[in-house]
């Protein structure tokens, strides 16, 4: 094939996150879910996890000229359609960040990641002011769930009737839209998105499945995914939310403890 016949690139994704080495969540979950939506995934690396699929055994940042120098190498050549946050453990790595995407001009999703799956601290307390002042407010959408929206706004959530007022008190903190994820609570799987006008709820059935390992992260890399695809942000969050769904029904065991999320679902060959 001809260089001049040769397909167009696709949209550009980045995703600025830590590295799982068990592969079920962070930048692993990211760029398997952006090849899965038919988006070109590139990444900026913030910190290094020693992780399986029974917690973090230990976590090394990067340092903040590493992964400023990852960002311009990415954005500056290649350049980038949408940009999509997970693990950024300081307040200087928060900071670093909520400066290079509030100069970059395309949507940005912001995972506000505060703690693993299996419970483990990825934040550390004096970066969570950070989040709220700097990152949050240069976010096209934010997706917390209930643990880091109780982190970040002291705004506990027992039932779909709270999620309303946890929306109003991260919206509070500037972001565009905000998704509250619902899936610590009982029932369907419920996750509520609102500008402060709009509002969506999202519902999708719970399955008898413990193996959700890099939920967020991979709903997050899917909405990024359809925002640089030209979705509106109620268009991505309902399309990532179906993804997502089919890969936590598939989710598979890996290990001795909670297995990922299947990536590679809608191929039906395991985790892409």
């Amino acid at each position: 094939m001809s260089a001049s016949s040769r397909a167009s690139a696709p949209p550009r994704v980045l995703t600025v996150a830590g590295s799982d080495s068990g592969g079920g969540a962070g930048i692993q979950a990211d760029l398997k879910t952006m090849l899965a939506l038919g988006v070109h995934g590139m990444s900026v690396l913030t910190a290094v996890t020693a992780q399986n699929s029974l917690g973090v055994q230990g976590a090394w940042e990067l340092p903040v000229e590493a992964v400023r120098a990852q960002y311009r190498s990415v954005v500056d050549d290649i350049g980038v359609d949408a940009v999509k946050t997970g693990m950024l453990s300081s307040a200087e790595l928060v900071e670093s960040v909520a400066e290079l995407i509030g100069g970059t001009a395309v949507p940005s999703v912001v995972d506000p990641v505060g703690v693993s799956k299996h419970g483990d601290s990825l934040l550390a307390a004096s970066a969570l002011d950070s989040v709220r002042t700097k990152l949050l407010p240069v976010a096209t959408v934010a997706t917390p769930n209930l643990d880091e929206v109780a982190q970040l706004t002291g705004v506990e959530v027992e039932s779909e009737d709270g999620m309303r007022r946890a929306a109003a008190a991260v919206l509070a903190y500037g972001p565009t839209w905000v998704l509250i994820k619902g899936g610590h609570l009982s029932g369907d799987a419920v996750d509520f998105l609102t500008d402060g006008s709009e509002e969506h709820w999202l519902r999708a059935p719970r399955f008898d499945n413990r193996h959700t390992h890099g939920t967020g992260c991979t709903l997050a890399s899917a909405i990024a995914s359809g925002l640089a695809k030209g979705q509106s942000v109620p268009e991505a969050v309902a399309a990532a939310k179906e993804y997502v769904t089919g890969a936590i029904a598939a989710g598979f065991a890996l290990g001795g403890g909670i297995g990922p999320v299947d990536h590679g679902w809608r191929f039906g060959a395991g985790d892409a």
